[in-house]
């Protein structure tokens, strides 16, 4: 029957471009164009009254089935175009909010550890061992014991912070208390001196305080290290030669040192250490205040009273002992100007090194 092969012509072509629609516009141009009211498939509806009635059940059978597939595949189309055009419109209005990683940096050791640690690989390449001691000292072993006088300058409260003596002790000749936080680690050598069997050769790094004010050169809290050594036949030599290898050890071979001669309560002869200026190369500037040297530590041969009070015979034993500042040589070796700036914590600082 020739209508029955046009509409199931029609269907079919109407199904293909359905299916090659690419989107609602397309798709509705397609609805209408099929069965609208002025549709072609519906134009066969309306025409079913100049249908033969002999034809009329089958041409209206065909009529329809084409009309229902028709509308079943628009309306499966529509849903999937229009599922795929809102995702597409929420990819286009998306904003991207994500931050940039945020890398987490890898901790160091802190300068003065660092330095520290440095210092202190150097000695025990020699043989020597680190000690340790308390940071809260007696009287005793901060200075009577380094041979200092009683009415010395740095056992007063101007220089040294005494704490409350709660041991019930006897008070010092200041009359308030025999407790301090130790100025200095030479306390470490006095105990090993008593405590340790000879020869002794030790380094003792840790904190010490004094009641100085915050500047470039000074520091209420510092780390302190101190060497002492105690042999048979230990001369000044020894001193010098051990210094000398300090130095280019840690500020580099081609560092200089000079030995001026000075006063401390625990050594005769004493002696400051200094070291060659890095920034002009011991020429002369303003790191160096013109002088082209820069000053490190202190040094000499242990003092024989300091020996006998330790139970050692300084008639068979002799000995040297040093004492100086890691920040001061954090900063000789880095040329930062001011200590300060080790402890204030700012980290665009400290990432320096």
């Amino acid at each position: 029957m020739a209508i029955v092969d046009e509409l199931a012509a029609l269907q079919a072509e109407t199904l293909a471009a359905i299916e090659a629609a690419a989107d609602t516009a397309a798709l509705d141009e397609v609805r209408v164009r099929t069965v609208g009211k002025s549709g072609t498939l519906t134009a066969y509806l309306r025409n079913m009254g100049s249908v033969p009635a002999d034809q009329k059940a089958v041409v209206g059978k065909a009529v329809n089935a084409a009309r229902n597939a028709v509308e079943e595949a628009l309306e499966a189309r529509k849903t999937a175009l229009a599922a795929a055009e809102l995702e597409a419109s929420i990819d286009a209005a998306a904003v991207d909010v994500t931050l940039p990683g945020r890398s987490q940096r890898l901790g160091t050791r802190h300068l003065i550890n660092r330095v520290t640690e440095e210092i202190c690989d150097v000695f025990l390449g020699l043989g020597y061992t680190v000690a340790d001691g308390p940071e809260v000292e007696t009287d005793y072993y901060n200075f009577t014991a380094l041979n200092a006088p009683a009415d010395h300058p740095s056992r007063s409260l101007q220089d040294t912070f005494y704490v409350v003596d709660r041991s019930g002790e006897a008070a010092s000749v200041r009359g308030e208390s025999d407790v301090l936080l130790r100025t200095q680690t030479s306390g470490v050598q006095v105990h090993a001196m008593e405590d340790q069997q000879l020869p002794i050769y030790i380094v003792a790094p840790g904190k010490v305080y004094r009641r100085d004010i915050a500047d470039p050169s000074h520091l209420p809290q510092f780390t302190q290290i101190e060497g002492l050594v105690v042999d048979k036949g230990i001369t000044f030599g020894d001193l010098k030669g051990t210094l000398d290898y300090l130095c280019k050890a840690v500020f580099g071979p081609d560092r200089r040192t000079r030995f001026r001669a000075h006063y401390f309560p625990f050594t005769e002869p004493s002696a400051e250490v200094d070291v060659s200026c890095a920034v002009c190369g011991g020429e002369g500037c303003r790191m160096c205040k013109g002088t082209g040297w820069l000053e490190l530590l202190g040094c000499g041969m242990v003092d024989p009273n300091v020996l006998q009070m330790s139970g050692i015979d300084p008639e068979e034993y002799s000995g040297f002992a040093f004492g100086m500042g890691v920040e001061r040589a954090a900063c000789l070796k880095y040329n930062v100007p001011d200590l300060r700036l080790l402890l204030q914590g700012d980290m665009r600082f400290l990432r320096q090194f």
